[in-house]
């Protein structure tokens, strides 16, 4: 690889390198051990997602998820009246997310993919959904995934993720991007407030930022109060 820079997409390859950690995170490995018990292995969607639909928060239309996995989510959507896009860069996750997609008789458009390699046509979707990819996002491809998620709405369409609260139990460090360099690590994912998030989005109108409800193991959806849920629109 030749170090030097010459573009702006030199210098986000450049930054990337140095967060060697989590260039070493392998999710097709993480994917690989179906038995393992991490609670969003379940076939269940995330329980602001089913409270958004219940109470009209956006119609159904067209969607895409960033960051998929096994296709909890997007299942739930195909379900419920979207055509989905679901994108993630795990083939392990991906498979998992088409038997699953298979089992339930929906249809998902799964695409294995870096999500800043899409092509979007701008205004294509309705919802932009994401659970859990954005708190792993390094703080100089936050400007690339907020123009992602801007060029794909639709005037009015909605924009919602799940992410770390600073300080959760299941992660969620609570340190500023310059630090994030300084150690060359995200130390597992970063963590995020009401203010950071809203800060952030500004861009967008935000409808609603709180804890995911927890939700005990005989519950049919997803939730732990580690995570945040925000609910923004175009």
């Amino acid at each position: 690889m030749k170090e030097t820079i010459h573009s702006y997409e030199d210098l986000l390859r450049m930054l990337d390198n140095l967060l060697k950690e989590e260039n070493k995170f392998n999710w097709d490995n993480f994917y690989s051990d179906r038995e393992r018990k991490i609670p969003f292995f379940e076939n269940h969607p995330d329980e602001n997602l089913v409270e958004y639909l219940e109470t009209k928060r956006f119609k159904s239309g067209k969607a895409l998820e960033l960051g998929c996995g096994p296709g909890r989510n997007a299942i739930f959507l195909s379900r419920n009246g979207f055509l989905v896009d679901a994108v993630d860069q795990s083939k392990e996750g991906l498979d998992w997310a088409e038997e699953r997609a298979k089992e339930q008789g929906v249809h998902v458009n799964f695409i294995q993919s870096n999500i800043f390699d899409l092509e979007i046509e701008e205004g294509t979707y309705d919802l932009v959904y994401d659970s859990g990819c954005f708190h792993h996002i390094p703080p100089h491809r936050r400007m690339s995934y907020i123009d992602l998620v801007k060029r794909a709405l639709k005037p009015g369409g909605a924009f919602a993720l799940t992410c770390f609260v600073e300080g959760g139990e299941l992660g969620g460090v609570g340190i500023t991007d310059w630090e994030v360099y300084r150690g060359r690590s995200m130390r597992g994912g970063l963590g995020f407030t009401d203010e950071k998030l809203k800060g952030i989005f500004n861009d967008f109108k935000t409808i609603e930022i709180r804890k995911m409800r927890d939700m005990g193991p005989e519950s049919l959806q997803f939730g732990t109060s580690a995570l945040l849920a925000a609910l923004f629109k175009k």
